[in-house]
């Protein structure tokens, strides 16, 4: 390990002590939200003083054995010194690879929810059932991972497809695997009405956004324009006759959301409130981060075949992520919520190519 390296884990460790004394302070300890970051922070930084607390002993470790080996006649403790000289060297070796990895900047952003929005693009009717395919994928895979996915708003096309679909994730960490799914879904299949059989090609747009907390957006009230009407579709008896349902404008930026799942109007005030504090944010970290392609146009593009970031083929069952030239042959599987293997491989990508940008 480099002396860069040794530095900056000095640095980290001499942090978690100011952390740490900051937090017993009783004013911080009286502040909710400041207690909260110093937690939040020492969360992150634990785990790399732990490694180099750890790296030290190993190092104080192998300089005893190396010694011992010099020095000792004996032929057998001499064997059983060599045998720990090379256990000690593995575990180095894995904290050398480790260490660096825990020293990447952590985007602020990883630990939050996510709101996902699906939309049918190019490809008519069959990007329309598509679409439905993708959210269940992405339900299933919320039910994997133990998160919690609360519906916003749907709008139905025929034949059981989606137009559009805006849920909430809540859970562990749900930004930090669903961050690289933005983008443009393309599917190549025959359709259930091509009678020639066909292969058509469509495609969807996916837009995973970080939860904004009030911290994050500060919306005034003077600039929403609230609006209710009458919930359409599925229902009960609620529908068209009671008004639940809730649109909101934020008047300087022309941005509109509305939300009609629940049948009550203040639970879907608060969604939608949810939803335009998420987008906001989404702009406020574009402005604020120029090199960071955060805003939804740069995620999801015009929603044309051409921009695809992944391709999902039914005939060969195959689904091929362009963008790291990742190819799995169980499609069904994946459409199934088994994600773990692309979004692990997206993760070590970037992962890696963050590494690289800050050596």
């Amino acid at each position: 390990m480099d002396a860069i390296t040794f530095q900056k884990l000095k640095d980290v460790e001499a942090r978690l002590g100011e952390v740490e004394t900051k937090m017993s302070d009783q004013d911080v300890a009286r502040d909710p939200s400041a207690y909260q970051r110093l937690a939040r922070e020492s969360k992150d930084i634990v785990p790399i003083v732990e490694r180099y607390r750890a790296y030290k002993g190993v190092l104080a470790e192998l300089t005893k054995v190396q010694e011992m080996i010099r020095v000792e006649a004996d032929p057998e403790l001499r064997e059983m010194a060599h045998e720990e000289l090379h256990a000690l060297e593995a575990r180095r070796d894995a904290l050398d690879a480790e260490i660096p990895l825990l020293l990447i900047p952590k985007d602020p952003n990883d630990e939050k929810n996510v709101l996902l929005e699906i939309r049918a693009g190019t490809g008519g009717e069959e990007a329309a059932l598509f679409a439905a395919e993708v959210f269940r994928m992405y339900s299933r895979f919320a039910e994997r991972q133990g998160w919690k996915m609360d519906l916003v708003s749907r709008t139905f096309a025929g034949q059981g497809g989606i137009k559009e679909v805006i849920a909430m994730i809540e859970g562990d960490r749900v930004y930090s695997k669903l961050r690289y799914e933005s983008g443009v879904h393309r599917v190549q299949r025959v359709p259930q009405t091509e009678a020639s059989g066909r292969i058509h090609t469509s495609a969807i747009t996916v837009a995973v956004l970080p939860e904004a907390e009030e911290v994050d957006v500060k919306i005034e009230a003077k600039d929403l324009r609230i609006d209710t009407f009458c919930s359409s579709g599925p229902g009960g008896q609620s529908v068209n006759t009671t008004y639940s349902a809730v649109r909101i404008t934020h008047l300087p930026t022309n941005t509109v959301v509305s939300c009609q799942d629940e049948k009550s109007q203040i639970k879907n005030r608060e969604k939608a409130m949810k939803v335009l504090r998420a987008r906001l944010y989404e702009v406020a970290l574009a402005e604020q981060q120029k090199a960071i392609a955060s805003d939804r146009k740069s995620q999801v593009g015009s929603g044309d075949r051409s921009e695809k970031i992944r391709t999902y083929n039914f005939p060969q069952s195959r689904i091929t992520d362009h963008r790291i030239g990742l190819t799995i042959h169980q499609l069904h599987d994946v459409l199934d919520g088994d994600l773990d293997e692309m979004v692990q491989a997206l993760g070590a990508f970037y992962q890696a190519a963050k590494l690289k940008a800050s050596a």
